[in-house]
């Protein structure tokens, strides 16, 4: 897909641990505070659990986990995402709001799930390609263009 460098895309910027994350707006449904969780018991190490959310079980992923860190012990917000007719929960320790970032500048950066082990990253295909695609259009925003965006230059 050819970019114009003018196109400008919507994303949902989200801090977990020490990286940035920026998820595609059209997946995201819903951003609220950190749930109370019920774990389930042998499943991945991603997978904290399910949250009764406007009263629906959803499975609650570890954002951390899912872009190559430990475990988060923040955690603060759920970011939920639309799948389909299903949803899920993101674990994240904060979110910084929407930003319009150009899409050529997001096509060169790290995908979401590029610091993830390869075990991981099979489990989810194997468990959920419709996860997998949503997680791979996702970005892991590089720490100049996050002060860049910061300082208000509009343009990373």
């Amino acid at each position: 897909m050819a970019f114009d460098g003018k196109s400008l895309l919507s994303v949902l910027l989200c801090r977990s641990g020490s990286r940035l994350c920026a998820l595609p707006l059209t997946h995201v449904r819903e951003i609220m505070r950190a749930l109370p969780v019920d774990p389930v018991p042998a499943m991945s190490d991603f997978l904290l659990g399910l949250a009764l959310i406007r009263g629906v079980p959803v499975p609650v992923l570890d954002c951390a986990r899912l872009v190559g860190s430990a475990l988060s012990t923040r955690v603060s917000r759920f970011v939920t995402l639309t799948l389909g007719e299903r949803q899920l929960a993101l674990a994240v320790d904060g979110v910084i709001g929407v930003r319009q970032l150009p899409a050529a500048a997001l096509a060169d950066i790290a995908p979401l799930l590029d610091g993830s082990d390869d075990g991981l990253v099979q489990s989810i295909a194997t468990l959920d390609a419709e996860l997998l695609l949503v997680l791979r259009a996702g970005r892991m925003v590089p720490e100049d263009m996050w002060e860049a965006l910061a300082a208000g230059d509009g343009e990373p």
